[in-house]
């Protein structure tokens, strides 16, 4: 008789157990490497602090309708910027997270990241999301976030400023002329509290270029005069919303005269009616144009298997021939490739008929800048909260 071979029996039991538990332990960390269709559809929870859906809605239906092996169900629901930090920190310390991808803007990003309430996508994914495909704007973008978010759409921003010709026959053009303005018309000039509002921003991190501020990217310790700015300015303002939209409805009343804008909230609105299309815009002397995008990101806490679905998601999202539909919305794509002359003869019809000829001097008269690293946008809303805003925020 020959000599019997061992029992390997255990082996088969141990190696799936040991591949397992390598599995969640990469998950774990935040690392993992495929994006291996899930057994089962999920459902995609998103949650929209910044207005993204405008721009992707149509990407979210197409997803669904080519893969429903992967998406069962897609739901949207929206929020204030300011309130979405501590609404998911609620589901993380409950450990039921009813929300799997995030759709937002700088402030609530930057918050975010600070709290470490994210998935870190990068470096662990930078073969799936090539930076090399991003338009200059959209590479800055990624770089403010640390690592943690993903630029979806993407434009230079503002700041510029939205008027009423019949009201405004002869805008400012110098800060020192738009504080006289606002003084000579008390409570006709108006912006929406930074923290909810991306024409806000423009102003609160814009003014430092316009003012040739000390350093324009130390809000701390090199924004002397534009906190004085900001601050005489605010004696003339009636009131700070909490959100661009109203500022637009209040704009179209005739109720303001002038409000901030940026690239997005000045065609955008025009386009759909929100406000007269006769409207203009004024760029002030020295104007650095601030980039405004939106992000999406992951929560921590999300199952391995709607972590797998909405990497895949966040993929398609980048195609060219999806990013080109983000035109209809004026914030623009995030990916280079999608250049509009590439979009629907119908979509390229309707955005030049909206678009300013002084945007096209982006880049050539007017410089371009990334928005605040995340810690430093973090203490300039705060700070403009404080010592701005102070008893002028008006909650809707």
């Amino acid at each position: 008789m020959g000599r019997r071979r061992p029992h390997r029996w255990w082996l088969l039991a141990v190696l799936p157990l040991l591949a397992l538990g390598a599995a969640l332990a990469a998950y774990g960390s935040g690392v993992l490497t495929g994006t291996a269709e899930a057994q089962q559809p999920v459902t995609i929870s998103v949650i929209d602090v910044a207005g993204d859906l405008s721009s992707v809605q149509v990407i979210l239906d197409n997803y669904k309708k080519a893969f429903p092996n992967k998406v069962k169900e897609i739901k949207t629901q929206r929020a204030p910027e300011p309130e979405l930090p501590a609404k998911i920190k609620a589901q993380q310390d409950a450990g039921r997270l009813d929300i799997n991808l995030i759709m937002t803007g700088q402030s609530a990003a930057s918050q975010l990241v600070s709290a470490g309430q994210l998935v870190k996508l990068f470096p662990t994914y930078d073969k799936m999301f090539p930076k090399d495909e991003l338009t200059e704007a959209g590479r800055a973008l990624q770089d403010e976030a640390e690592g943690y978010l993903l630029p979806s759409v993407v434009s230079n921003g503002g700041p510029v400023l939205i008027y009423n010709p019949k009201k405004v026959p002869n805008p400012p053009k110098t800060a020192e002329q738009l504080l006289a303005w606002a003084k000579a018309n008390p409570g006709k000039f108006l912006y929406a509290r930074p923290a909810n509002s991306g024409p806000g921003r423009s102003i609160l991190a814009g003014m430092s270029y316009v003012l040739k501020d000390r350093d324009p990217k130390d809000p701390e310790k090199g924004w002397d005069k534009t906190w004085a700015f900001l601050k005489e300015l605010g004696q003339s303002i009636e009131y700070y919303p909490t959100g661009t939209g109203f500022t637009l409805k209040e704009f179209a009343q005739e109720q303001r005269w002038m409000i901030a804008g940026i690239m997005e909230w000045d065609m955008k609105p025009r386009a759909e009616g929100m406000i007269p299309p006769e409207s203009k815009i004024t760029i002030l002397e020295n104007t650095t144009f601030v980039i405004d995008g939106h992000y999406w990101a992951i929560p921590k806490g999300i199952s391995p298997a709607e972590l797998e679905v909405v990497l895949d998601l966040m993929k398609f999202m980048r195609r060219p021939e999806q990013q080109v539909l983000t035109w209809r919305a004026f914030i623009g794509p995030s990916i280079k490739a999608a250049t509009l002359d590439k979009a629907p003869p119908d979509l390229q019809t309707y955005v030049k008929e909206i678009w300013r000829p002084e945007y096209d001097e982006i880049g050539k008269k007017w410089k371009v800048t990334p928005m605040l690293e995340v810690k430093r946008l973090n203490y300039a809303i705060e700070r403009w909260d404080k010592e701005v805003g102070a008893q002028k925020i008006k909650k809707q």
